[in-house]
């Protein structure tokens, strides 16, 4: 195959069906949104043969074109193609087609239904270019995109003042972290001289101290650009709003692209990110997945529910990085965009068939009504809580073993409670919406959705179930492997044997356990898919039983409290701390009576500056005495010869006087 035309046809035919619809096919709906539906679908299919063709390793790997040249700086417009960038780029396609078709049918009856599928194609775009950038300014430039077109698409109804002011939130906070990204991306370019990736890696894996003592610092203020992107803590405020957009945004935002293009960075770069560095991120991390899943825990609306959930989830991503784990890492944004893509469409369909109620305590019984919608999101809520063998139990596993290697078990801790947490406030919003009987009127004369809605439901919940067992992490790892940015033995992916001798520096109760692993599993490994089924057990035991323990306290907790309830009993229980988790502990009110105030404060007072000081007093006075001049020697254009005349003598006789008077 081509090497050099397919991906950039790939970049480019969202682009293009992003410029033809507003141009020509406007006013016609259906084409425009086959025109965008098509672009991606036929963007998924192009990087499937591709990759068929050419292998998660295509040589050459990296596709350049000149760009612009000032003096030593050289930028090419390039395309860097890897495992990594392959793999994104099948998620971004894969799962954006999905939520593509779903639009189809969940838009049908809007009145911006061309602009709709015109936004998402320029998203598409900016997505695939942060995907496939070579170098940090074709990066910051798509990243920039990306914020425009999530603007667009978050307050796509702008007439509703919520959804225009969640726009507007999210587009500036996302430029807050930005302008760190930005300040990261200028020091790395002063102290290395490069901004292509591949030149950077091997500068610093040839001499990692090449950055110095301001390699922390660097690598720090380009993780400002990921906490913006990912939503992490302190800028995760924008993202629970951003629910105000239509369900096929959020899904696309909070699944597989804007939020994943933090942590994509993040593994992208590596190389460029210290210890110091990494110790931060990973705690961040954690505190953001902690946040965010105490705040689910007490909100009713079916969408933030799950904003909250993409937020904790997103934490337990940026701690695997922060942990030198950018390999389980991917390996959750990978599983996540499946399950958390099928559990926003789920809840689209649910907000269809109630006439756009989301209230999750004016629903239940849901599950006879919707029997296609209850089955597909009870798949995503299980992949989500990590219940084998549901991918999300793999991926999240995963991350739980890196933080027990590392040993980091304070962060392992938290990662654990987060689990507890995590199935807690899934099921809760299960047991309300789909269990028991109707709550309202809407629920009991609720349907199913229509087969353009149902059928990417099904797709996404096949791979939310088979997502553990298809390969991903192994590609992944063996990327990391290659590029020398791993130089120890990975933890993952050994034969059995491995895992059950005698490691004297292990404690003796893991010694036993392993022993009877031995014993007892033995038979078992004999069939390979049993072997992939139960590989996590045998990577970190302790791991993986302590999250499957944490999986069930949560359930045994939402069961025994919402089983059968027709309104929350958790208020009631925890008080106060249940009113700070529903007001999302007052952050956005803290925001602002602190940092809103105080930059009002300093508006006013350069407004103050600005108008009297600079304009009245410095430039207001040149102003001034320019126009008093002016209007003076205006009155001596009388249009009278005989004054012309007058003052013409004048200034001759005052011109003689000077020279013949001296």
């Amino acid at each position: 195959m081509n090497l050099e035309a397919l991906p950039w046809l790939i970049l480019f035919l969202p682009l293009l069906a992003a410029t033809v619809i507003p141009l020509f096919t406007l006013r016609c709906r259906t084409t425009s949104a086959l025109l965008s539906i098509g672009a991606i679908v036929t963007g998924f299919v192009l990087t499937v043969v591709f990759i068929a063709n050419n292998g998660w390793t295509p040589t050459p790997s990296e596709l350049t074109t000149n760009w612009l040249s000032i003096g030593n700086l050289n930028i090419d417009f390039g395309l860097k193609l890897d495992a990594l960038s392959l793999m994104m780029m099948l998620i971004v396609t894969g799962v954006g087609g999905a939520i593509h078709i779903y639009s189809f049918g969940y838009m049908r009856e809007d009145r911006g239904f061309s602009r709709f599928f015109a936004c998402l194609s320029l998203f598409t775009f900016s997505m695939l270019g942060i995907v496939l950038a070579n170098n940090f300014i074709q990066l910051f430039i798509f990243w920039e995109l990306v914020g425009v077109s999530s603007y667009l698409l978050i307050g796509f109804w702008f007439e509703k003042p919520s959804a225009a002011d969640a726009a507007k939130k999210a587009f500036f906070t996302n430029r807050l972290g930005d302008f760190g990204f930005l300040l990261g991306i200028l020091v790395v370019w002063t102290a290395l001289g490069s901004l292509n990736f591949s030149t950077l890696q091997q500068t610093l894996i040839a001499n990692p101290a090449a950055l110095g003592t301001i390699a922390s610092i660097a690598g720090l203020l380009i993780f400002c650009g990921a906490m913006g992107k990912s939503a992490q803590f302190p800028l995760h405020v924008w993202l629970p709003d951003a629910m105000e957009g239509p369900t096929p945004v959020s899904a696309l935002i909070h699944a597989a692209t804007m939020v994943a293009a933090g942590v994509y960075m993040l593994c992208r770069i590596i190389f460029l990110l210290d210890p110091t560095a990494l110790h931060v991120i990973a705690w961040i991390g954690g505190f953001t997945a902690l946040l965010s899943a105490l705040i689910a825990i007490q909100q009713n609306d079916i969408k933030r529910i799950l904003a909250y959930s993409t937020l904790s989830q997103l934490g337990y991503m940026v701690m695997a990085v922060g942990l030198s784990g950018p390999t389980p890492a991917m390996f959750h944004l990978t599983t996540h965009a499946f399950f958390k893509a099928l559990l926003f469409l789920g809840a689209g369909s649910v907000i269809i068939a109630l006439h756009h109620e989301q209230d999750i305590w004016k629903m239940g019984g849901l599950r006879k009504k919707m029997p296609v919608t209850f089955w597909t999101f009870l798949i995503g809520a299980l992949a989500l809580c990590g219940v084998p063998p549901f991918s999300g139990f793999y991926s999240k596993d995963a991350i739980l073993a890196q933080a027990w290697h590392t040993h980091n078990y304070p962060l392992f801790a938290v990662a654990a409670f987060v689990a507890v947490l995590t199935t807690f406030y899934m099921f809760r919003l299960f047991f309300v919406a789909f269990v028991g009987e109707p709550k309202t009127k809407e629920a009991s004369h609720a349907h199913e959705s229509p087969g353009v809605m149902i059928w990417p439901l099904r797709l996404l919940a096949v791979f939310a179930l088979v997502g553990g067992f298809i390969g991903i992490s192994n590609i992944i790892l063996k990327h990391y492997f290659d590029s020398g940015l791993i130089k120890f033995t990975p933890l993952s992916y050994r034969t059995w044997e491995t895992y059950v001798s005698d490691d004297p520096s292990s404690p003796y109760w893991l010694n036993y356990f392993n022993g009877l692993l031995d014993s007892g599993l033995r038979f078992l490994f004999k069939i390979p898919m049993m072997h992939k089924i139960l590989e996590p057990f045998l990577d970190s035991p302790a791991a993986s039983f302590i999250g499957l323990g944490a999986v069930a306290i949560g359930f045994i907790l939402a069961r025994s409290l919402y089983r059968n309830a027709a309104s929350d009993p958790l208020p009631a229980k925890l008080g106060g701390f249940a009113t700070a988790m529903k007001n999302r502990f007052y952050f956005d009110e803290i925001y602002e009576a602190t940092f809103i105030r105080a930059h009002d404060f300093i508006a006013t007072v350069m407004d103050w500056i600005d108008r009297w000081l600079v304009d009245w007093g410095g430039i207001g006075l040149v102003r001034g005495g320019t126009d008093f001049s002016g209007r003076a020697l205006r009155l001596m254009q009388t249009g009278n010869l005989q004054t012309y005349a007058f003052l013409f003598a004048l200034g001759v006789a005052v011109v003689l006087w000077f020279v013949l008077g001296k």
